[in-house]
């Protein structure tokens, strides 16, 4: 078997509050491999996305301690926090959680994407990082990329933004793409466009994603394996056809009975 892109054991995170500690993430261990989705789900204050941030090491040092192992192409960053600088954004890349914050009001979307192009490929000229860009945004299903290169974030909808966060992402060229609430801010149709999107450049690329949601709607479409998460510890890991069909922790069960269902509406004559 190859080795994981991805290898966390035992990961504990305590966060320095005015409070004082918490532990935010108390030893979690998962695995993600190439061309595969594996889904973090709990409800806000879970841990989740404090999980993913500590994997890519963006937890401020001074506020944050971690502990544990983990691993990104075999190397420990918790041992080591230096070595996921020339990691990050090459071979893992976040997509974050709000697209209508993420981006630069003040900067068009031609600047923001051939900047990430830019330090992944230092040598371009302008016109080839134009000349990528505009691919890119083709690829994320952009229409008429050309003339959305000089456009401005304001001058998008939240699907849009969220296609521009994942080709901003993709420009690193990652083999783990780190996927925070992408689908959160939007309307149920682009969040289906987007999750379309996601599984259809990974069977092209064979990325791996590390997805974080809320949305058990969303993680049963996506996911190869799923951890459930609850006050910083997983209550039930498995397949996704396990988790979904057959839960055996109540709070998973309780998160799958708050998902809204279609019923027959009744007319009292």
């Amino acid at each position: 078997m190859p080795a994981p892109l991805l290898e966390v054991e035992d990961l504990q995170i305590e966060l320095i509050t005015p409070a004082g500690v918490v532990r935010a993430v108390d030893g979690v261990s998962f695995t993600v491999g190439r061309g595969e989705t594996v889904t973090l789900i709990g409800e806000s204050g879970s841990g989740k996305s404090t999980t993913a941030m500590g994997v890519l090491r963006l937890l401020p040092d001074r506020l944050a301690v971690l502990s544990g192992s983990v691993r990104l192409d075999g190397t420990d960053v918790v041992a080591e926090p230096s070595a996921v600088v020339p990691l990050r954004g090459r071979f893992a890349a976040l997509v974050p959680q709000d697209p209508m914050t993420a981006l630069s009001p003040v900067h068009t979307i031609g600047a923001q994407l051939g900047e990430a192009l830019r330090l992944r490929h230092p040598g371009l000229s302008r016109a080839e990082i134009r000349q990528r860009g505009i691919a890119l945004l083709e690829q994320v299903r952009i229409r008429t990329p050309e003339t959305r290169w000089g456009a401005y974030p304001h001058q998008f909808s939240g699907g849009m933004l969220q296609r521009v966060l994942i080709a901003i992402a993709l420009a690193s060229e990652p083999a783990l793409l780190v996927a925070d609430e992408p689908t959160s801010a939007l309307d149920v149709t682009v969040q289906a466009d987007v999750l379309d999107l996601l599984l259809e450049l990974q069977e092209r690329t064979g990325i791996g994603i590390l997805m974080i949601t809320h949305d058990l709607g969303v993680a049963r479409l996506v996911s190869d394996r799923i951890h459930v998460m609850r006050e910083g510890r997983f209550v039930e890991s498995g397949e996704v056809e396990q988790i979904v069909e057959d839960p055996r922790d109540p709070y998973t069960r309780a998160l799958l009975d708050a998902v809204p269902r279609l019923g027959v509406l009744e007319v009292t004559p």
